[in-house]
């Protein structure tokens, strides 16, 4: 199977099976995803979400976490991986929603890596997700699943991931595209022994057909 056909075949598996794929972080606003995913990176979403609703009791808006200590966010974050640090981001972040965008979630890639804490990945995910924009977050289970599939070709590193799946997913699908890859990698093509068995997408894996004799 050449790369368009698995292209195909992956989006009208997906199309039908998962069509109402979405994050599994917990918010209620633009604001509240922004801190979710800052707080989600090299952590679970099972945590974030265990985490966020004592947050946001105490930081409901950017303005109170702009004035916030960053010993007092860390308390209240500390179950989180690299608590010290996203304590800082998250100050930091808040801190430059209120003086440059007036305490208003920017809706451009550009603008969200302005912020403290907010790389491209994390931008991608808030303009994907909230605001609908044809954007691919490439995390690590994307950047994985991506290539063991064979949708990515010797990517090395996310933005060439990324690059290469905006070029080949139609506009429409790509925000939620992000999300059946991550989905797909978290709970079936996991990392270290795939779950080929159950997946149904086998018969268009590149990683499947070139192993399936040892599987």
């Amino acid at each position: 199977m050449n790369k368009k056909g698995r292209y195909s075949y992956i989006i009208d598996y997906f199309s039908k099976h998962n069509p109402d794929a979405q994050s599994e972080l917990q918010y209620k606003n633009a604001y509240e995803l922004l801190v979710a995913v800052i707080l989600s990176a090299q952590c679970t979403d099972k945590r974030v979400n265990l985490t966020t609703p004592h947050f946001f009791k105490q930081y409901p808006t950017p303005a109170l976490l702009a004035e916030a200590e960053v010993k007092d966010i860390y308390q209240i974050i500390k179950s989180i991986s690299y608590p010290n640090n996203k304590a800082k981001h998250l100050q930091g972040m808040a801190k430059v929603l209120m003086h440059d965008f007036n305490g208003i979630v920017p809706d451009t890639i550009e603008d969200l890596q302005k912020l403290p804490g907010v790389g491209r990945k994390t931008a991608n995910v808030v303009a994907s997700v909230v605001f609908n924009k044809p954007a691919m977050p490439v995390d690590t289970h994307v950047f994985r699943v991506a290539a063991r599939i064979g949708l990515s070709t010797n990517a090395k590193t996310p933005l060439e991931t990324e690059k290469q799946l905006t070029q080949n997913i139609p506009q429409t699908l790509i925000s939620k595209a992000h999300h059946w890859l991550i989905l797909h990698g978290r709970y079936v093509c996991t990392a270290r022994k795939p779950l080929c068995h159950q997946c149904g997408i086998s018969d268009a894996c590149k990683y499947y057909q070139n192993n399936k004799n040892t599987n």
